[in-house]
Order: structure tokens, then C-alpha cells, then sequence
């Protein structure tokens, strides 16, 4: 058990197309910056500086994900 849900559960949310964005975000990145860096093109830097570039990118999706996903109860708002 961790933090008193069972193990076998994932749950993303309420906004798990963010989580979905984030996701393939990174993915391109990292895919990208990896043929940067192994292949030997002629346009590597390219590869490597867009890839960092969508790497940063994504760090905007996960923020609003965690940002969206603060739960506040109304009396610790003193509403």
C-alpha cells in the first residue's frame, strides 16, 4: 500500500489528457535527442537543440498537471 491505495492502481487524475500530452511530449524529445546524439547526421545539433527544446516544453504540461491536481478541502480555504 502506498498512501493508503492499493498498489496495482494508477490513477492519473482529473486531467489525464495533460498527462497524455506530457507524455508524448517527452517521448519525441527524448527520441529526438537520442538520434542527435547517436546518429551521425549532418544535422545532429539540430536534433539535440529540439530536443531539449520539447524536453523544456513538456515541464509546462507536468506544472498545470500538478497544479490542476491540488485538492483543497473548503476548510482549510476558510470559506
Amino acid at each position: 500500500m502506498l498512501l493508503g491505495r492499493p498498489w496495482g492502481r494508477c490513477d492519473p487524475g482529473r486531467c489525464s489528457l495533460l498527462v497524455i500530452v506530457a507524455i508524448l511530449i517527452d517521448t519525441v524529445g527524448l527520441v529526438l535527442l537520442l538520434v542527435g546524439i547517436l546518429a551521425s547526421l549532418d544535422y545532429w545539433d539540430f536534433l539535440v537543440y529540439t530536443g531539449a527544446l520539447f524536453l523544456a516544453f513538456s515541464l509546462l504540461f507536468w506544472i498545470i498537471w500538478h497544479t490542476l491536481n491540488i485538492e483543497l478541502s473548503p476548510e482549510k480555504l476558510d470559506l
